[in-house]
């Protein structure tokens, strides 16, 4: 017989087995018509039920950034870590605020609707909102963070097609005080600028532009930053550049130890809340961004490149008694001795001269090769993204060298300048900078010695020295035995130093305590103008120098630094060091 003529009576073992489990056995024809409508009744309640309950999801997370992603890509402002200062103080944040959408395949009348909703934001660009509800979109964008009346009333208009999403948007508590560092995000919630980038660098875009961000907060991202000693530094700047008339002031507040900065302001600065504001050019950050020929604050670096060497000691001296000519340049002295100078002498008298020749006298290879082993050569990198590579000479020869002695001729940014410093005072280690915090531990895993430890003694009492009866004596702060070296360089106008005295740069670095530094700072004004008060001079001394008193005095105790009163002279202290050496 045919296979497919087999008879109806015939059964395979799992069909047999079924109709058992189903209806058990010699069941009649009605009991199994009663079973099947059972069956089809309990599938249909599950399908239904599983609808409904989709209806249910939908309805409970319509304005979450689900709903949204089901019909558009367009970015939504997603969650952002809370930025923290070293205290625990919150520096950024995010808070909910209900953004405009609209459904263009839904909406019934277009312009009833655009003179709805420009009736309730009469700021909309009605052509804007015509366009874009007249498109074929399934999901576009009307206006991202209104307010919670605006939703309100567009809410009891009834709109078909237009709803609303609750998105992240960063606030900035501190408004403009910690700008610089901090940063700024643009309207979709992501880093532009500052440590907001570098956090969307850490894999935040990333997960980001995956649709994988949601509005759960990661943790907090603490920063070394004290937001204390931050607004006491950013107050006396402020205060500076008004009463010296300059174009702008800067400063920054480093732990020699563990390379965290503290405190960064560049003023002026802006408001992160406005970001609008860091467009103009004026307000960039200058301690990172910009490269600065940081004038005599880098003769510290040459003396010590020379009493590192081993072929120049405390005692050794240079002839600063003539001008120093090179061809058609001559290398002259603002504090001119006219005389042999010892080495101290060199750096309390800020002789131009004596730097050139000490620098000079080591070779052109050993003084780049002790630069670029302080970092001063290649661009610094930290945990903020805006950062600028050095002018480094093309040709450098003897008269670079020369010059570069004195802080001309190479520019550098000042965070540069502050890491090659702090490893002058803190042992001879260089730390690379942080703007995270970081414990002594962690810096000494990354620490890397650039000089000896006897060395790093004798510079300490050279800034002292130039605290007590050099050129920085105006930061001779009772009680807390600064050290400081003090810079005043010529600014190059149309391709020329300027011999104007206003078209200066002046700086102040400073070591607290000189004996045993914890903190360097640095301050930086820009064409200070000449008041009576200082005798109509712009140098250093008479405005980086106080400046640099004031904030001492505010912060030392909000760091830690205790006044001590019974404070030995610098030759004293260099005594004890050699003594501790032994």
């Amino acid at each position: 017989m045919h296979a497919s003529l087999k008879p109806k009576s015939a059964e395979t073992r799992w069909q047999r087995a079924l109709r058992s489990l189903l209806y058990g056995q010699d069941v009649n024809r009605n009991v199994k018509a009663k079973a099947r409508l059972g069956l089809a009744i309990v599938a249909f309640a599950a399908i239904y039920g599983v609808i409904a309950l989709r209806l249910a999801m939908f309805a409970t997370a319509s304005d979450g950034h689900g709903a949204r992603r089901g019909v558009s890509q367009d970015p939504v402002a997603t969650a952002r870590p809370d930025i923290l200062d070293r205290n625990g103080q919150i520096l950024a944040t995010d808070v909910k605020t209900p953004s405009l959408f609209a459904e263009p395949r839904k909406i019934i009348d277009v312009d009833e609707a655009v003179e709805l909703l420009t009736g309730v934001l009469p700021d909309l660009d009605a052509s804007e909102v015509r366009e874009r509800l007249s498109s074929k979109r399934g999901f576009v964008w009307l206006r991202r963070e209104i307010t919670s009346s605006q939703q309100h009333e567009i809410h009891r208009l009834g709109i078909p097609g237009v709803g609303f999403l609750t998105e992240n948007k960063r606030v900035y508590p501190n408004g403009p005080l910690v700008s610089h560092e901090i940063g700024h995000v643009n309207i979709d919630n992501q880093g532009i600028a500052g440590i907001e980038k570098w956090l969307d660098g850490q894999g935040l875009a990333a997960l980001h532009m995956a649709g994988l961000a949601t509005d759960r907060l990661p943790r907090p991202v603490a920063l070394a930053l004290d937001l204390r000693v931050q607004y006491a530094l950013r107050q006396e700047l402020v205060e500076a550049r008004a009463k010296f008339k300059a174009i702008a002031a800067a400063g920054v507040i480093a732990d020699v130890n563990t390379g965290e900065i503290v405190a960064l302001v560049s003023e002026p600065d802006y408001d992160p809340n406005n970001p609008r504001e860091a467009n103009d050019p004026t307000r960039i950050n200058r301690i990172t961004t910009g490269v600065y020929e940081m004038g005599s604050t880098f003769k510290a670096l040459t003396l010590a490149m020379a009493l590192d060497s081993g072929r120049i000691s405390l005692n050794s001296s240079f002839d600063a008694r003539l001008p120093l000519r090179y061809g058609k340049r001559k290398i002259n002295d603002f504090h001119a001795q006219k005389r042999i100078l010892t080495v101290p002498e060199i750096f309390t008298y800020s002789s131009n001269i004596g730097a050139a020749r000490m620098a000079v006298s080591l070779g052109v290879d050993y003084h780049k090769a002790f630069l670029k082993k302080l970092g001063q050569l290649d661009r610094l990198r930290t945990e903020l993204p805006e950062s600028a590579e050095p002018l480094v000479p093309k040709h450098w020869g003897e008269l670079s060298t020369a010059t570069i002695a004195f802080g001309h001729g190479l520019s550098v940014a000042p965070l540069q300048a502050v890491m090659g410093i702090s490893a002058l005072v803190n042992g001879g280690r260089l730390v690379p900078t942080t703007f995270l915090k970081r414990d002594q531990a962690a810096a000494d895993k990354l620490a890397i010695r650039v000089i000896k430890p006897e060395t790093a003694d004798k510079m300490r009492y050279l800034m002292r020295l130039n605290v007590e009866k050099g050129t920085a004596t105006r930061a001779n702060v009772a009680g807390y035995y600064v050290g400081g070296k003090t810079g005043t360089s010529e600014k190059v106008v149309g391709g020329r130093y300027s011999k104007s005295k206003t078209k200066v740069l002046t700086s102040f670095t400073a070591i607290m305590p000189a004996d045993k530094p914890r903190y360097l700072l640095l301050i930086m004004i820009d064409e200070p103008q000449g008041l009576p008060e200082t005798k109509g001079l712009a140098t250093s001394g008479w405005n980086a120098v106080p400046v640099g008193a004031k904030v001492i005095e505010r912060v030392a105790p909000l760091l830690g630094i205790p006044p001590r009163f019974d404070l030995p002279k610098a030759d004293q202290m260099l005594t004890v060091s050699a003594k501790e050496t032994r």
